[in-house]
């Protein structure tokens, strides 16, 4: 397959990606703030620099997109068809990267949450669920646990 825009508006395109303040980590800052939870944001100190970082709870957040995170199952992940073996190789390093991140905030004694995209555009009302990892005894939990089948076209 081949790309419909050129090689330098598809590059000014990619580098226009933001890596935090996006539209979901937004929604679910909103959605913490309301309910009275207090955070702080990309804890530059903490392995991986979390989204969201709640002392109280030792909770760590991260807000991931689904494509460049690679949520196994979900329709938002696949890799492109222009370039295949660059994009499998820079999206296991994003998931391997986040795994040592994961397990280095656990060694320090926090818990981590991981919030996925598609949970956002299709569950995004059940966000509330979140709320029962903050005193559960879990050290890694996602939400949602499985991807959402993804809406048909209408």
């Amino acid at each position: 397959m081949v790309d419909i825009v050129n090689r330098e508006t598809r590059s000014r395109m990619m580098s226009g990606i933001r890596g935090k303040d996006t539209s979901p980590e937004l929604s679910v800052r909103r959605f913490l703030h309301a309910r009275g939870y207090r955070f702080r944001l990309h804890r530059k100190d903490f392995p991986g620099t979390p989204d969201l970082v709640l002392a109280k709870y030792k909770v760590a957040i991260f807000v991931h997109g689904c494509f460049w995170h690679q949520h196994q199952g979900c329709a938002y992940a696949a890799t492109p068809a222009t370039r295949p073996d660059f994009w499998a190789s820079k999206l296991a390093g994003n998931a391997e990267r986040d795994s040592r991140h994961i397990e280095a905030l656990i060694r320090l004694g926090w818990r981590v949450l991981i919030i996925w995209e598609c949970g956002l555009r299709h569950r995004g009302n059940e966000l509330c669920e979140i709320e029962a990892f903050f005193e559960a005894p879990d050290t890694v939990a996602e939400w949602p646990q499985r991807p959402p089948k993804a809406r048909s076209p209408k």
